[in-house]
């Protein structure tokens, strides 16, 4: 399966039978991004978290404790 990072518009190749393939295909409200685009923004957003001046807010409350 062919697929198109949403940042850096780099096209890769997924195999078909991956689960990342078939969350691809069946909910199209999931994008692909690329694994270089997906550790520099895990980058920079746990430098922010850690400056104290960034708020993440969560979706629920269960999950805020296991957070």
């Amino acid at each position: 399966m062919r697929v198109k990072c949403v940042i850096c518009e780099a096209i890769n190749e997924l195999p078909d039978d991956s689960p990342q393939s078939k969350k691809l295909r069946n909910r199209p409200i999931h994008t692909y991004m690329c694994d270089p685009c997906h550790e520099r923004i895990e980058k920079k957003t746990l430098a922010r978290l850690a400056t104290g001046q960034f708020v993440f807010y969560k979706s629920s409350r269960r999950i805020e404790d296991e957070f």
